[in-house]
This record gives structure tokens, C-alpha cells and sequence, in this order.
């Protein structure tokens, strides 16, 4: 039992950088850890915006108020545009809803002067969508699920 408790006790300490010690972060520590790499970023490469992040959340609700799409971004730093999420209930795939969104998401991005938008989809999700929006793929990574590829694609929105 002892023998077992040293063990441990080593390979904690062997996360210790003298005199630093590397433990979980709390979740409201996380804010800390961005604030100095946006500040690292931001003194390296000046931000265009006043504001370095700006969230462009937008849905799409039926007559009833459910949310039916949804797509989720984020303006940041330089004038980019980062597309995290772009959902559209299953029973809506074919209405052209998931066309809209990006678009609205591109025109609202455009009005911040973004002038490069950026996603990645995996080959099961809606790479073809992207491709017909004007996005090309600048990076692959493949068997990741297994079996699948995760695609990383980029669209210019305006020079």
C-alpha cells in the first residue's frame, strides 16, 4: 500500500515545475488563461476592433418559437471570422435553412470589415455546403473519428 502511495505521490510531483506546481484549472480561472493570450496576441498584433470578440449567434425559430437552426461564430481579433456551429433539425435538411444561416452569418461578419471566415465539418456533416458557399479546404485530418475525415476550410469574404 505504501509502495503504491509513493508511486503516486512521485507522479504528481512529476507535473511540479520547480517552484510551480501544474494543477486543474477552476472554471472561473479560464478567463485568466484567455485574458493573457489575448493580451500576448493583441501586443504582438494589434486588434482592429475595440472589442476582440464578438459573438454572431443567430436561430431560426418556427411559428411556434422552437428553435428549428441555429448557427454559432465568433468575430475575433484581426478581422476573422471563426463558424463553430451550424445545426438544422434533421426534418429541415432539405429547406435551404442551413444556406441561409451561413449566409446571414457571413453578411452580419462583413458588416464588422471581416474579411476571412473559417469552419472546419466532418465528412459525414456539410462539406459540400461549405464547398457551394465559397469555403476550400486548407487542411485535412484524416481517421479522426475512424474511418472518417475532418475537414478544415477557409472562404475569403471581401478584400
Amino acid at each position: 500500500m505504501y509502495e503504491v502511495a509513493g508511486q503516486l505521490a512521485d507522479w504528481i510531483r512529476s507535473f511540479d515545475i520547480a517552484p510551480f506546481h501544474i494543477v486543474k484549472v477552476q472554471p472561473h480561472e479560464v478567463v485568466i488563461i484567455e485574458n493573457k493570450i489575448t493580451s500576448y496576441n493583441n501586443s504582438k498584433i494589434p486588434f482592429i476592433h475595440e472589442q476582440p470578440f464578438i459573438n454572431l449567434n443567430f436561430c431560426t425559430k418556427d411559428e411556434s418559437g422552437v428553435i428549428i437552426a441555429g448557427i454559432t461564430s465568433v468575430m475575433y481579433c484581426w478581422g476573422m471570422l471563426f463558424v463553430d456551429i451550424l445545426a438544422v433539425d434533421e426534418k429541415h435538411h432539405k429547406s435551404g435553412l442551413d444556406s441561409k444561416m451561413l449566409s446571414h452569418v457571413e453578411n452580419e461578419a462583413k458588416k464588422l470589415v471581416v474579411k476571412l471566415a473559417h469552419l472546419d465539418t466532418f465528412d459525414f456533416q456539410a462539406k459540400d455546403l461549405d464547398i457551394k458557399h465559397g469555403y476550400e479546404v486548407f487542411g485535412v485530418l484524416d481517421n479522426r473519428p475512424k474511418g472518417h475525415k475532418r475537414y478544415y476550410m477557409k472562404k475569403v469574404l471581401w478584400w
